[in-house]
């Protein structure tokens, strides 16, 4: 399974953010769209990463006030990406290894969304139910004893 098939189900609604917006606007966005994450655009290009992890970090940092901050001083200016093509194990690792809870999905530098971890437990459990599916579907119409001695 690749990160394409996570996109194709969850479709392509992106919410980005601006570095030089406030950051108490870019919350707000997240706060109304109920997200975790905010993927930071600039000029076309991906700049950075917006998550729940850097606003609370800001917010302890700052007395609980983001005051006139903006996002490009909270973003993460590094994200770990991935391309549609990547395999869902690689993810997995991937984000594991940096305890990412969101990945901006590239391909080259066009931007096609984002899976979360969640996302990719989703997948992987919604993968797995279907193999038992159909496993108990083989084993249900394997033919009995009594059937192979008559066959």
């Amino acid at each position: 399974m690749k990160v394409l098939d996570i996109l194709r189900v969850k479709g392509n609604t992106l919410y980005t953010a601006h570095p030089d917006e406030p950051l108490a606007s870019a919350v707000q966005t997240m706060a109304d769209k109920d997200i975790g994450s905010l993927v930071v655009m600039e000029h076309g290009d991906l700049v950075g990463m917006l998550t729940f992890r850097e606003v609370i970090a800001c917010l302890v940092k700052n007395g609980g006030a983001v005051g006139s901050m903006l996002v490009r001083s909270t973003m993460d200016d590094h994200p770990l990406t991935c391309t549609s093509e990547t395999e869902l194990d690689e993810v997995r690792r991937m984000m594991l290894d940096r305890h990412a809870r969101y990945m901006p999905v590239m391909n080259q530098k066009m931007l096609m969304g984002v899976i979360s971890f969640y996302d990719v437990a989703k997948a992987v459990v919604d993968s797995q139910n279907f193999e038992n599916k159909m496993l108990k579907a083989y084993i249900r119409d394997w033919p009995g004893e009594d059937e192979a001695k008559d066959g």
